[in-house]
This record gives C-alpha cells, sequence and structure tokens, in this order.
C-alpha cells in the first residue's frame, strides 16, 4: 500500500536519510526545509503521516503542529525533537503530535515509530466490530471517520491522543483500564514509565466532555485499577 509522507526538517541530511528509509512503505516523499512552507504544503496535499522537526526556520515545529490539529482533516504527526528533557517530549505531545523521536535517533526506531502509527490509523481506519464508525453515549457523539465529538450537538477540540484515547474507552464500555494498559494500547510501545501522562490526558479529556470534571459522568475512575468508560450510559 502506497503512503504519501511529508517530512518538515531544515537539516537537509536527516531530511534525506529519512526520505531513503521510508523505502520500506513504497512512500511518495516530499520534503520542505522551512516551518512556514511546510505547513502549506501539508495543507495543500492530503498526506499519510507528517514527519515534523521540532527547531525550523520560519514557524517552530509546535507551531506547525497546533495548525494542523486546528484543520479539521486528521494528519498523523511524528515529531522528531534535539530536545531530550521529558516537559519538551510532553509538550509536543500534548499539542497533538502522535509520536516524538529525539534525535540522535536510529533509523530502525524510526521505521518502527512510523510502523506503528500507521498501524494506529490503518486500525481506526479498518473498523472496529463492537464499535463501527459512530458511536454515541448519550449526548456524547463520536465519529471514528471525521476524527470529530460532539457534545449535546456543539463540537468539541480534542488532539489526536486525547481522541485515541476517547475512542478506545467508548469502545469498550464497561471496561477498567490500568494506566499501563492504556499506554500500550492508545500510545504505543516505548512509553513505559510515562503512566502520569495517562492522567494528564484524562483530566484534560475530562475537562473537555464531563460537566463537572470532578464528578464524571462518561469517565470514572475505578479505585486500585485504573479508568473505565461508564457503560450506564445510554447508547443510543
Amino acid at each position: 500500500m502506497s503512503r504519501r509522507v511529508l517530512i518538515i526538517e531544515d537539516n537537509h541530511d536527516i531530511a534525506e536519510l529519512v526520505r531513503l528509509h521510508l523505502h520500506d512503505f513504497e512512500a511518495e516523499v516530499d520534503i520542505e526545509y522551512n516551518g512556514a512552507s511546510g505547513l502549506a504544503q501539508a495543507c495543500s496535499q492530503a498526506y499519510d503521516l507528517v514527519i515534523l522537526d521540532l527547531m525550523l526556520p520560519g514557524l517552530d515545529g509546535l507551531e506547525v503542529c497546533r495548525r494542523l490539529r486546528e484543520r479539521r482533516a486528521y494528519i498523523p504527526i511524528l515529531m522528531l525533537t534535539a530536545k531530550s528533557s521529558e516537559p519538551d517530549r510532553v509538550v509536543g505531545l500534548e499539542m497533538g503530535a502522535d509520536d516524538y523521536l529525539t534525535k540522535p535517533f536510529s533509523i530502525r526506531e524510526l521505521v518502527a515509530r512510523v510502523r506503528a502509527i500507521f498501524r494506529r490509523v490503518d486500525a481506526l481506519g479498518g473498523g472496529q466490530p463492537e464499535a463501527g464508525h459512530l458511536i454515541d453515549h448519550g449526548e456524547l457523539h463520536i465519529d471514528r471517520d471525521r476524527h470529530s465529538v460532539s457534545l449535546h450537538g456543539k463540537p468539541l477540540e480534542l488532539t489526536a491522543r486525547e481522541f485515541d484515547l476517547l475512542w478506545h474507552f467508548a469502545s469498550h464500555p464497561g471496561r477498567a483500564y490500568r494506566r499501563e494498559q492504556l499506554l500500550n494500547q492508545v500510545w504505543g510501545a516505548g512509553y513505559e514509565g510515562y503512566e502520569h501522562t495517562v492522567n494528564s490526558h484524562i483530566n484534560r479529556l475530562r475537562a473537555k466532555i464531563e460537566a463537572d470534571p470532578a464528578r464524571p459522568h462518561y469517565i470514572l475512575t475505578v479505585w486500585g485499577v485504573g479508568y473505565k468508560f461508564n457503560d450506564a450510559v445510554r447508547k443510543d
């Protein structure tokens, strides 16, 4: 299956190296070396993945990521960063990046991360028999194909990871998940030890979908275990 990938990276050698190793995916690859031109290119074509450097001339990677996430069309984003501190990684993920790699990275790890993103996207697009493409729980409406969520008829702005997390919960109402299970099933491999990230995402998700986040109606805490989606909510 052919993929279309956009690389936004100002280091020409790194950009060409990444392009070279995307041949396993039969990918058509475009490269932009500037944040502003990269954003314009990403908005002008339908891409299956954007590989985005954090430090770019013009617009930095976080701003490019933020603007892409404001668009209705969803594009998976793999962020490349020379910053290795935890706050920098968390900011990238919370801005809406699907994954990140810290420079210098191995090509094997890059290919593995790209493959994992494509698997997750294919799983969302390929359908889950128990959930289908639309989920309605009470006044909460989730559309997987449009990557959109509405509550009481009003659209909600969720990051890519927030959407994946909500879809996972809503697809399996009543099932309790430990934080490490959510990391593995929603974030994928390579996030061991980041259980606190699950907590922060759930807190932000509750702030967007719950009338009173302190007394959640949809995403419930299962004390001593983790979290679950309320199976007592009427499903239309």
